[in-house]
């Protein structure tokens, strides 16, 4: 074959044409890969972190369903438990550690034959602890046991009582509950100890926790009221800055109270979470009003109701430690007083509405953003931030958001009442069972005949039910007493009386007044205590073919 001679005209033209080609086939990738770059939208990092809010929240042009019937909140959404503190504190007591607990106590302890007399219990000896500790594994399989204290004598010879912290199995927040109970002891034919019979819940009261003063008011500075019994693993005193520089160096950012004020829970938690998302965007410290107003659903009086403090619903505490907040009457204060006592301002960067977006304002240098909410509804309404471009930056910390760690030892104890074995029934009435356009078979499906017939497949005879419930009338549910052992959250209204550890807490966080247990601390109690049964009967997937939100709407 004739070699191509590039001299040659005819060898020139060939190579002038692969070239031509091959820089066209360059030119067309080269333009197919900018098309590519320009029109691709890679996957939405908080794609499942919105696929979540939707099980909160629902709206439909700037307004909200209303489901008051079950709340969750950030130790709801986690499908896995919350990173613990890594300082042992919640390693469980297992066989294994008792074994060796054992083990170490027969090694370098010598201890005299425990049934020398069989009508006497030294409850002081470290086999009683064991002993009950191994008990306690068997029968309360639904909580992690902690830690323990000593046990103490009971109120005869051969009782002691004891005290222990535990957690919740079926909760995925890493906080810590705490049980005493009286025990009656005996001897097994090795002499060794034995749990004869437990005490119920709470009944171990040569073991309760001494009596704490309660040393601050709702400010977090010093109160003077009687000395009561108090959860001492609870702080949610305000943050205070220590002094004006410290104050100075910080950066704020300041929402005005906006259209969202009164409005239901739904709506003030996602609105709430939008504005701490912004926040920790702009690597901000979010200025916060703990001054609730609670929506007249949730009241008794059936009108809004200002002055209720956030920490009377969510764990202020938990907040705390896992964002930068500062309390508004604080901050004020120290703006206030910087002002006062130094020529230069500070720096403050006012935002009219919310079309200003976080991107924006990222760069910005100022000292305090102040977004106001002046607007009409629903321009006013503190998630329209989030809402638009800014929805793929501003990620809602669901995780800050606790229930109320008071309210959740209210859960404890009703859940602790009936050891923890117990099953559910979710009942959904009220309004709903009112409006027979929308939910035509909801009054009959959970009619008390109703209810009878349809739990019998589903809850065996004579097991603790708890009936998790917006229906008013007590005496509603007497005909499932012929078959179970029926619990109300009203059974358990002396943990929020006038004696209980709730109420003297709580009335030292609003001031010296009392405070109501309203409907809205009930949906929390009602809705975690629901969660925590062994078997779950809801209303809208097992007791009717009624849609949750209307008809034609499943």
């Amino acid at each position: 074959m004739k070699e191509l001679n590039p001299t040659d005209p005819i060898g020139q033209n060939i190579i002038k044409l692969i070239t031509n080609v091959c820089f066209s086939v360059f030119v067309f990738c080269v333009l197919i890969f900018t098309v590519i770059a320009i029109t691709y939208q890679p996957p939405d990092p908080w794609e499942s972190s919105r696929a979540l809010t939707n099980i909160f929240t629902k709206f439909e042009n700037a307004t909200f369903k209303t489901d008051i019937t079950v709340l969750k909140t950030g130790e709801d959404i986690a499908t896995a438990p919350m990173a613990m503190p890594d300082d042992g504190s919640l390693s469980s007591i297992t066989e294994s550690t008792i074994q060796k607990s054992e083990n170490e106590l027969v090694k370098n302890v010598t201890l005299k034959p425990g049934c020398e007399d069989v009508s006497v219990v030294n409850c002081s000896d470290p086999r009683v602890l064991i002993a009950i500790q191994r008990f306690n594994l068997r029968t309360y399989k639904a909580i992690a046991f902690l830690d323990y204290q000593v046990p103490v004598n009971g109120s005869k010879p051969d009782e002691c009582d004891v005290a222990w912290r535990f957690r919740n199995k079926k909760e995925k927040s890493w906080r810590k509950y705490r049980d005493f109970r009286r025990f009656r002891i005996g001897f097994r034919d090795d002499c060794s100890y034995k749990v004869i019979r437990p005490g119920q819940w709470h009944s171990g009261l040569n073991a309760r926790r001494p009596r704490i003063p309660l040393s601050t008011n709702g400010n977090g500075r010093n109160g003077k009221f009687d000395p009561q019994i108090r959860d001492d693993e609870i702080n949610d005193t305000i943050p205070v800055l220590a002094t004006d520089s410290a104050f100075r160096k910080g950066k704020y950012l300041y929402y005005s109270r906006g259209g969202d004020y009164c409005k239901g829970m739904n709506h003030f938690i996602w609105s709430f979470l939008c504005a701490l998302g912004e926040a920790q965007y702009l690597n901000r410290t979010f200025v916060m009003d703990l001054s609730m107003c609670l929506a007249s659903m949730y009241t008794k009086s059936n009108k809004d109701e200002e002055g209720k403090d956030f920490r009377f619903y969510f764990d202020f505490e938990h907040l705390k430690e896992v964002s930068s907040i500062v309390e508004e009457g604080e901050f004020l204060r120290d703006w206030k007083r910087w002002d006062k006592s130094h020529k230069t301002k500070i720096p403050v960067r006012k935002v009219a509405n919310h079309k200003v977006t976080p991107m924006q304002l990222r760069k910005d240098k100022s000292t305090i953003i102040w977004r106001h909410f002046d607007a009409p509804e629903p321009e006013n309404y503190w998630y329209r931030v989030c809402e638009g471009p800014a929805a793929r930056y501003i990620e809602r910390p669901w995780q800050a958001l606790w229930k109320s760690k008071r309210l959740m030892n209210i859960v404890s104890e009703i859940s602790g009442s009936m050891d923890w074995d117990f099953d559910a029934v979710h009942v959904i009435r009220g309004e709903k069972a009112k409006n027979k356009e929308l939910w035509p078979r909801l009054d009959g499906d959970t009619s008390p005949d109703a209810l009878v017939a349809k739990l019998e497949g589903k809850i065996v005879p004579w097991r603790n039910l708890y009936i998790a419930t917006n229906e008013p009338f007590y005496n509603f549910f007497d005909k499932l007493r012929s078959h179970y052992k029926v619990h109300l959250l009203d059974d358990y209204s002396y943990l929020w009386g006038n004696t209980s550890e709730w109420y003297s807490e709580t009335i030292v966080l609003n001031g010296g007044r009392p405070v109501e247990f309203d409907g809205y601390m009930r949906v929390e109690v009602d809705t975690e205590v629901l969660y925590r049964s062994k078997t779950r009967v809801e209303t809208f997937y097992n007791l009717t073919k009624d849609c949750k939100d209307g008809i034609n709407t499943c």
